[in-house]
């Protein structure tokens, strides 16, 4: 196959996808194609029509046939690599992962060729630079740079940046939002950058303003117990009230602490009651999410964890990260996504990954102050509203990964990563869990908050009419709204005789007229 066959693709159906256009692929995913890297394809494949149609889907970003860069059979494999690069670069931002995996296709010095083409352009230092920065090496043959503009080495019209750092060498202002143990980018979609214009965090404290204190308070112990009680639902868990209460003061104080290896096994000891069964603190062997085959004991992964080995590495960049994040100014919940996600698939323990996974968005969102301070945000219950969507996103990053990862079962019906891994755990897209998250704090704002508040008001309204009429006992009346609530306002035969029988015909009718003004039922 000639290269330029192998780097301009204009095959109908590309790695089982239908193509939606005539057309040439481009960028990264020409790139991996060409030279069948072992790496999954990016969500949103570049392709260049042969009209002049420019639009964006799900699994489509389509250019008009301008954007066709000049193409030649006598082009060597380089300098077609170079090409699909700088269109990579221009249309599609930064891909850590096709950056560290062309150093490991070609090796470190044959990349120097690619510098040659245009040793000055942005796009070669843009190149220069994510080869010396990945590879924790610099070039000796290239010289530093003189007299020229610095430029960004993200595109912030395309990714999420932070403000960054000059390399003088490379005249490359570093804007990665991470470090070169863990860096996951986010791609800039119009999602998310209505999500952000929207200031959803000032519209949750604008909204709780006019609540009174007193109410507030008791809405954040609610919150607290309901976001508690849902983390462990998701995980297919019913614990006790006592446990369910215990994680809820654990939410209760996220933001107060500094995240560290001591403080993510100081969580791990609270979620995991008994440890009889579960080897505590990092992972000294594989790990997976799945079921096992009923018959052999076979594994069935839907997630492989990060493998042991690169744990202690991969938690050492998270932190980092996570540090700088914090220190420098950036959406809340982009810095959420990319911390408390980015710990999940690494999934560093045994046991209790889901539910450490979820207090870290707590951790980011207070920390970076998105609610008002003492109110709990109870983003876990809005997850489990969208337990399916939450699945998806989850599968989105783990089932690609499947067929990259090399693994043997072990003795135990465990597995043992083969092959190298690492990469797929610090470089990542997180564009859909961000998009995904952004979902359910809206929908945290806009309803569950919310609905607590009212139902509060509503509790305590109902409350004082039965203080004044009846002078109920605090529990009484707890076990009555209870009742009332489980029936659609009406006491049920067996209540009115076995729970209330000190209640006339007449009372109860009062009564349920009373709970459905209160309660909003009519």
């Amino acid at each position: 196959m000639s290269i330029r066959a192998r780097f301009y693709c204009d095959a109908p159906v590309f790695y089982g996808r239908k193509v939606i256009e005539q057309g040439t692929i481009m960028g990264y995913a020409a790139i991996i194609y060409a030279l069948n890297l072992k790496i999954p394809l990016p969500e949103s494949i570049a392709l260049v029509c042969n009209q002049n149609k420019k639009y964006q889907t799900d699994e489509w970003n389509i250019f008009p046939v301008s954007y066709l860069p000049v193409i030649h059979e006598e082009m060597t494999e380089l300098e077609a690599l170079y090409k699909q690069l700088v269109f990579a670069l221009k249309y599609e931002g930064v891909n850590l992962l096709v950056f560290s995996s062309l150093i490991k296709h070609y090796g470190f010095g044959r990349l120097t060729e690619l510098i040659k083409f245009e040793p000055t352009g942005q796009y070669s230092r843009r190149i220069w630079f994510l080869i010396e920065w990945i590879s924790g090496t610099p070039f000796a043959e290239i010289p530093d740079l003189t007299k020229k503009g610095y430029v960004n080495l993200l595109d912030e019209k395309l990714q999420y940046a932070i403000r960054g750092e000059k390399s003088p060498r490379h005249m490359i202002i570093n804007n990665l939002p991470g470090f070169r143990d863990f860096c996951p980018l986010i791609r800039k979609t119009s999602k998310l950058e209505q999500y952000i214009a929207a200031d959803l965090s000032n519209q949750n404290n604008t909204r709780l303003k006019g609540i009174h204190k007193d109410t507030l308070l008791r809405t954040s112990a609610f919150l607290l117990l309901k976001d508690s009680k849902a983390s462990f639902t998701i995980e297919g868990e019913s614990p006790k009230s006592k446990r369910a209460a215990r994680w809820g003061q654990v939410i209760g104080q996220a933001g107060t602490s500094d995240l560290s290896k001591d403080e993510l096994k100081r969580l791990q000891q609270i979620v995991i009651e008994n440890d009889r069964f579960v080897d505590m603190g990092f992972r000294k062997k594989g790990g997976f999410v799945g079921e096992h085959d009923r018959s052999t004991g076979e594994p069935i992964p839907e997630h492989i964890s990060a493998k042991w080995q690169d744990i202690e590495k991969l938690t050492d960049g998270l932190i980092e990260t996570n540090e700088l994040l914090l220190e420098i100014n950036i959406d809340a919940v982009i810095a959420a996504t990319v911390i408390a996600f980015g710990f999940v698939f690494i999934h560093p323990f045994e046991d209790g990954n889901g539910r450490i996974h979820r207090y870290l968005i707590h951790h980011l969102l207070a920390k970076k102050r998105f609610s008002q301070q003492g109110i709990i945000f109870p983003v876990s219950a809005s997850i489990l509203n969208h337990i399916e969507d939450y699945k998806q996103v989850l599968e989105s990053f783990s089932h690609p990964l499947l067929d990259f990862i090399e693994w043997k079962k072990t003795s135990d019906h465990n597995i043992e990563v083969q092959n190298d891994t690492f990469d797929f755990y610090r470089y990542f897209d997180a564009t859909r869990q961000a998009e995904f998250l952004y979902d359910c704090v809206k929908d945290t704002i806009e309803n569950i908050i919310p609905e607590e508040i009212q139902y509060l008001i509503a509790y305590d309204g109902f409350k004082r009419y039965l203080d004044d009429d009846f002078e109920m006992p605090d529990k009484m009346v707890a076990l009555l709204i209870k009742f009332l609530g489980q029936n659609n306002g009406q006491l049920s035969k067996r209540a009115r005789e076995k729970e209330f029988p000190q209640l006339t015909e007449n009372e109860i009718i009062d009564i349920e007229r009373n709970f459905r003004l209160y309660f909003g039922n009519e």
